[in-house]
């Protein structure tokens, strides 16, 4: 697997798992607490907005400022890698760590940056987590929109 010339073997990779693994771990924490506390949140305000007028305006108010809050969900996820990348020297500042990072999490890689050699797995491994954040994410707001039209329209009903 690895050689004298610099590729990097399997065995060098231990470090990036061990730093990965955690940090999946409490991303996927960080998101899914931060999912529930948006959806008890978008709930009560749903309740309330449930029988008044122009609900569907209300829906795409309360729906617009779920996806900014999940957007600032994202971000704080993306700096909590960023600051492992810049605290093990993988990247060798902060701005640089924090553009790499958000480009591993959203697999779009486009930063101009990359690792440094041995950190490189960690990278990856970055964007396998951000494909499981935006998967919850994707759940999340597709059983909002169900949920909350629903309750809409149910309270439209009854009038």
């Amino acid at each position: 697997m690895g050689s004298v010339n610099g590729t990097i073997g399997a065995m060098n990779w231990r470090a990036d798992w061990l730093w990965s693994l955690p940090l999946i771990v409490t991303t996927i924490v960080i998101h899914v607490f931060g999912l529930g506390v948006l959806h008890e949140r978008v709930v009560r305000v749903v309740a309330r907005l449930v029988d008044r007028r122009h609900f569907t305006a209300m829906f795409a108010g309360v729906m617009g400022i779920a996806v900014l809050l999940i957007t600032a969900l994202h971000a704080l996820e993306g700096w909590v890698w960023a600051l492992a990348f810049w605290a093990l020297a993988a990247r060798p500042d902060l701005p640089s760590a924090i553009l790499f990072s958000f480009g591993a999490m959203t697999t779009y890689g486009g930063s101009g940056f990359d690792l440094q050699r041995h950190w490189q797995l960690m990278g990856a491994l970055e964007a396998l987590n951000g494909i499981i954040l935006f998967g919850l994410t994707t759940a999340f707001l597709f059983s909002m929109i169900q949920e909350v039209w629903t309750a809409g329209r149910d309270g439209r009903r009854r009038h």
